[in-house]
């Protein structure tokens, strides 16, 4: 089934300026990219975003990071993209990474892990919507004629 999925290259894969290698990687398995932008979120957006982790230890630190520098949100499709995404980036530590995977090459810790992937179809649509519009998913801005 063709899925949609987010990706956020997070501040620590713009600041190490890893942004295009990991967006190669990501177009060579085979993922469409929809939509792409660079943004600085805001606490409330990353909280907003990250709502989900707000009774977790961890989520005053993920806010903070994550507006700590740039971040590109990219939307993406494919079949079976959830699944596919999250077994490109590996596990969310990168000491239990399997080799070749994104955050196993890249990553310095669970929290500057370099990229974000949704979790399931379900926070896919919601976080593809939260970032960008059908609009600009199908490039109805954009007119050739």
């Amino acid at each position: 089934m063709i899925e949609r999925t987010l990706a956020i290259l997070k501040p620590d894969c713009t600041k190490k300026k890893l942004s295009g290698e990991v967006i190669t990687r990501i177009e060579n398995a085979g993922f469409a990219i929809l939509g792409m932008k660079v943004v600085r979120l805001t606490n409330a957006t990353a909280g907003e975003f990250y709502a989900v982790h707000k009774e977790k230890p961890f989520y005053n630190d993920l806010v903070k990071f994550t507006c700590s520098g740039t971040s590109i949100p990219i939307a993406l499709e494919k079949e079976n993209a959830v699944a596919d995404f999250r077994k490109l980036i590996g596990a969310t530590d990168p000491k239990d990474a399997e080799p070749g995977t994104i955050r196993r090459d890249f990553a310095s810790s669970m929290q500057e892990n370099i990229v974000h992937g949704s979790d399931s179809v379900e926070s896919g649509r919601f976080e593809v919507r939260y970032f960008f519009s059908e609009k600009e998913l199908t490039g109805e801005f954009v007119t050739c004629s």
